[in-house]
Protein backbone atom coordinates (compact mmCIF):
# COMPACT_ATOMS: atom_id res chain seq x y z
CA UNK A 1 0.00 0.00 0.00
CA UNK A 2 1.16 3.52 -0.75
CA UNK A 3 1.25 6.36 1.74
CA UNK A 4 -1.03 9.38 1.96
CA UNK A 5 0.90 12.65 2.31
CA UNK A 6 -0.87 15.68 3.75
CA UNK A 7 0.79 18.99 2.89
CA UNK A 8 -0.33 22.21 4.51
CA UNK A 9 0.17 25.37 2.45
CA UNK A 10 2.86 27.92 3.26
CA UNK A 11 2.40 31.04 5.33
CA UNK A 12 -0.08 33.80 4.47
CA UNK A 13 -0.53 37.11 6.24
CA UNK A 14 -3.60 35.74 8.00
CA UNK A 15 -2.03 32.45 9.07
CA UNK A 16 0.91 34.43 10.47
CA UNK A 17 -1.50 36.51 12.58
CA UNK A 18 -3.65 33.46 13.53
CA UNK A 19 -6.74 34.73 11.71
CA UNK A 20 -9.24 32.11 10.56
CA UNK A 21 -9.01 31.79 6.77
CA UNK A 22 -11.30 29.61 4.71
CA UNK A 23 -12.86 31.07 1.56
CA UNK A 24 -10.76 34.27 1.59
CA UNK A 25 -8.27 33.60 -1.20
CA UNK A 26 -4.95 34.92 0.07
CA UNK A 27 -1.56 34.62 -1.59
CA UNK A 28 1.52 33.27 0.16
CA UNK A 29 3.83 35.72 1.88
CA UNK A 30 7.49 35.80 0.78
CA UNK A 31 8.23 33.54 3.76
CA UNK A 32 5.40 31.26 2.67
CA UNK A 33 6.91 30.96 -0.80
CA UNK A 34 10.30 30.18 0.74
CA UNK A 35 8.68 27.49 2.91
CA UNK A 36 7.03 25.93 -0.14
CA UNK A 37 10.29 25.86 -2.09
CA UNK A 38 11.97 24.11 0.84
CA UNK A 39 9.35 21.39 0.56
CA UNK A 40 10.51 20.67 -2.99
CA UNK A 41 13.83 19.21 -1.81
CA UNK A 42 12.02 17.35 0.96
CA UNK A 43 9.64 15.70 -1.53
CA UNK A 44 12.23 15.09 -4.25
CA UNK A 45 12.46 11.48 -5.34
CA UNK A 46 8.93 10.57 -4.33
CA UNK A 47 6.59 9.30 -7.01
CA UNK A 48 2.92 10.15 -6.71
CA UNK A 49 0.09 8.34 -8.44
CA UNK A 50 -2.10 11.39 -7.78
CA UNK A 51 -1.85 14.89 -6.32
CA UNK A 52 -5.05 16.63 -5.22
CA UNK A 53 -5.27 20.19 -3.95
CA UNK A 54 -7.73 22.62 -2.45
CA UNK A 55 -8.94 25.20 -4.99
CA UNK A 56 -7.50 28.08 -2.93
CA UNK A 57 -4.51 29.83 -4.49
CA UNK A 58 -2.38 29.42 -1.35
CA UNK A 59 -2.64 25.64 -1.70
CA UNK A 60 -2.11 25.59 -5.47
CA UNK A 61 0.90 27.90 -5.25
CA UNK A 62 2.41 25.76 -2.50
CA UNK A 63 2.02 22.67 -4.69
CA UNK A 64 3.64 24.44 -7.62
CA UNK A 65 6.62 25.70 -5.62
CA UNK A 66 7.03 22.29 -3.99
CA UNK A 67 7.44 20.76 -7.44
CA UNK A 68 4.12 18.92 -7.48
CA UNK A 69 1.84 18.56 -10.48
CA UNK A 70 -1.79 18.79 -9.35
CA UNK A 71 -4.00 16.22 -11.06
CA UNK A 72 -7.26 17.53 -9.68
CA UNK A 73 -8.62 20.41 -7.64
CA UNK A 74 -10.98 19.07 -4.99
CA UNK A 75 -13.47 21.43 -3.35
CA UNK A 76 -13.79 18.96 -0.47
CA UNK A 77 -10.18 19.80 0.49
CA UNK A 78 -11.14 23.42 1.17
CA UNK A 79 -10.60 24.79 4.65
CA UNK A 80 -13.31 24.61 7.31
CA UNK A 81 -15.91 27.25 6.45
CA UNK A 82 -15.65 29.70 9.34
CA UNK A 83 -18.77 31.64 8.39
CA UNK A 84 -19.13 34.71 10.60
CA UNK A 85 -15.71 34.02 12.14
CA UNK A 86 -13.80 34.40 8.88
CA UNK A 87 -10.82 36.67 9.38
CA UNK A 88 -11.07 36.68 13.17
CA UNK A 89 -8.70 35.21 15.73
CA UNK A 90 -9.71 32.84 18.51
CA UNK A 91 -8.66 35.44 21.08
CA UNK A 92 -10.99 37.98 19.46
CA UNK A 93 -13.90 35.53 19.31
CA UNK A 94 -13.43 34.60 22.96
CA UNK A 95 -13.99 38.19 24.03
CA UNK A 96 -17.71 37.69 23.32
CA UNK A 97 -17.89 33.88 23.25
CA UNK A 98 -15.42 32.79 25.95
CA UNK A 99 -16.39 29.11 25.80
CA UNK A 100 -16.39 28.78 22.02
CA UNK A 101 -14.49 25.76 20.67
CA UNK A 102 -14.45 25.17 16.92
CA UNK A 103 -13.97 21.44 17.43
CA UNK A 104 -17.27 21.05 19.25
CA UNK A 105 -19.26 24.14 18.30
CA UNK A 106 -18.40 24.79 14.66
CA UNK A 107 -18.93 28.27 13.26
CA UNK A 108 -22.12 30.36 12.97
CA UNK A 109 -23.00 30.73 9.32
CA UNK A 110 -20.30 28.19 8.49
CA UNK A 111 -19.71 24.49 9.03
CA UNK A 112 -20.18 22.17 11.98
CA UNK A 113 -17.55 19.54 12.86
CA UNK A 114 -19.85 16.85 11.44
CA UNK A 115 -20.18 18.66 8.11
CA UNK A 116 -16.42 19.04 7.77
CA UNK A 117 -15.99 15.39 8.68
CA UNK A 118 -18.46 14.32 6.01
CA UNK A 119 -16.62 16.03 3.20
CA UNK A 120 -13.18 14.85 4.35
CA UNK A 121 -14.63 11.34 4.50
CA UNK A 122 -15.55 11.80 0.84
CA UNK A 123 -11.93 12.67 0.08
CA UNK A 124 -10.74 9.52 1.83
CA UNK A 125 -13.30 7.42 -0.03
CA UNK A 126 -11.94 8.73 -3.33
CA UNK A 127 -8.22 8.47 -2.61
CA UNK A 128 -7.96 5.28 -0.55
CA UNK A 129 -8.34 2.96 -3.58
CA UNK A 130 -5.49 4.85 -5.29
CA UNK A 131 -3.09 3.75 -2.55
CA UNK A 132 -3.08 0.28 -4.08
CA UNK A 133 -1.02 1.84 -6.89
CA UNK A 134 1.27 4.06 -4.82
CA UNK A 135 1.51 7.30 -2.83
CA UNK A 136 -1.03 10.13 -2.99
CA UNK A 137 -0.47 13.76 -1.93
CA UNK A 138 -3.17 16.12 -0.67
CA UNK A 139 -2.37 19.83 -0.47
CA UNK A 140 -4.69 21.78 1.78
CA UNK A 141 -5.29 23.61 5.03
CA UNK A 142 -4.77 23.23 8.75
CA UNK A 143 -8.21 22.46 10.17
CA UNK A 144 -9.47 20.37 7.28
CA UNK A 145 -6.31 18.25 7.14
CA UNK A 146 -6.44 17.78 10.91
CA UNK A 147 -9.97 16.45 10.54
CA UNK A 148 -8.82 14.16 7.73
CA UNK A 149 -6.02 12.81 9.91
CA UNK A 150 -8.47 12.05 12.70
CA UNK A 151 -10.91 10.36 10.35
CA UNK A 152 -8.12 8.23 8.83
CA UNK A 153 -7.52 6.58 12.21
CA UNK A 154 -11.21 6.19 12.97
CA UNK A 155 -11.64 9.10 15.36
CA UNK A 156 -14.38 11.76 15.25
CA UNK A 157 -13.66 15.13 13.60
CA UNK A 158 -13.24 16.70 17.05
CA UNK A 159 -10.10 14.62 17.59
CA UNK A 160 -8.36 16.89 15.08
CA UNK A 161 -7.98 19.28 18.03
CA UNK A 162 -5.13 17.03 19.21
CA UNK A 163 -3.28 17.21 15.87
CA UNK A 164 -1.48 20.54 15.60
CA UNK A 165 -0.52 21.36 12.02
CA UNK A 166 1.87 24.18 11.11
CA UNK A 167 2.35 25.87 7.75
CA UNK A 168 4.39 24.09 5.08
CA UNK A 169 4.57 20.78 6.90
CA UNK A 170 4.19 17.21 5.70
CA UNK A 171 2.24 14.52 7.53
CA UNK A 172 2.20 10.89 6.44
CA UNK A 173 -0.69 8.47 6.83
CA UNK A 174 -0.23 4.78 6.18
CA UNK A 175 -0.76 1.27 7.46
CA UNK A 176 0.60 -1.08 10.09
CA UNK A 177 -0.65 -4.67 10.20
CA UNK A 178 -3.57 -3.65 7.97
CA UNK A 179 -4.56 -0.87 10.38
CA UNK A 180 -4.72 2.75 9.27
CA UNK A 181 -2.17 4.72 11.29
CA UNK A 182 -0.39 8.06 11.43
CA UNK A 183 3.24 7.43 10.46
CA UNK A 184 4.50 11.01 10.86
CA UNK A 185 2.77 14.27 11.73
CA UNK A 186 3.53 17.99 11.34
CA UNK A 187 7.01 17.39 9.95
CA UNK A 188 8.73 20.53 8.63
CA UNK A 189 11.15 20.33 5.75
CA UNK A 190 14.76 20.54 6.94
CA UNK A 191 16.45 23.87 6.24
CA UNK A 192 18.51 24.07 3.09
CA UNK A 193 22.27 23.58 3.59
CA UNK A 194 23.91 26.81 4.73
CA UNK A 195 20.63 28.33 5.88
CA UNK A 196 20.83 30.08 9.23
CA UNK A 197 18.30 28.86 11.76
CA UNK A 198 16.59 30.92 14.45
CA UNK A 199 17.76 29.56 17.80
CA UNK A 200 15.83 32.08 19.88
CA UNK A 201 13.61 30.50 22.54
CA UNK A 202 9.89 30.33 21.76
CA UNK A 203 7.35 31.39 24.35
Amino acid sequence: MGELLLIRHGETTWSASLRHTSYTDLELTPDGERQARTLAAFLAGRRFVSVLASPRSRALRTAQLAGLTVDAVDEDLSEWNYGEYEGRTTVDIHENQPHWNIWTDGCPGGESPAQVGERLDRVLTRVTPLLDRGTVALVGHAHSLRVLGARWIGLPPSAGARLRLDTATVSVLGHEHDRQVILRWNQPAPPAPGTATDSAPRH
